[in-house]
């Protein structure tokens, strides 16, 4: 399967991957071993993962509050994000062009009752 990153996650990959080396010496490239662990995973097994936005589909990294939300096209894996759990949803639908939904962008979705 061929992988392409668009340009806005592979900076978010890159920001979080420097700003985790800064915090400590190794934690970076720890960092980036996950992110290509989870898009080897996605590659091997895309349905294995939920959808959140239309055709995108969201993975949790391990050991990090990230997400990999990509898309599968023919033999195509494209990774839309690499999306921090704090930042706010609305960011990625504007990415996805759709609204999102599951738990990790609950906060997207309007609920009813008592929050």
């Amino acid at each position: 399967m061929r992988i392409l990153f668009r340009p806005e996650a592979r900076a978010e990959v890159l920001e979080a991957q420097t700003w985790y080396e800064s915090r400590a010496v190794g934690l970076g490239l720890e960092f980036a071993r996950v992110v290509d662990a989870a898009v080897s995973s996605a590659a091997r097994n895309p349905e294995a993962f939920a959808y959140v936005a239309g055709s995108c589909r969201r993975l949790l990294l391990r050991k990090f509050p990230f997400s990999l939300v990509f898309r599968v096209r023919g033999d195509q894996l494209l990774v839309i994000a690499v999306f921090h759990h704090r930042r706010n949803p609305t960011q990625l639908t504007q990415r996805t062009g759709r609204r999102l939904h599951g738990d990790v962008y609950h906060s997207a979705v309007p609920r009813s009752g008592p929050a």
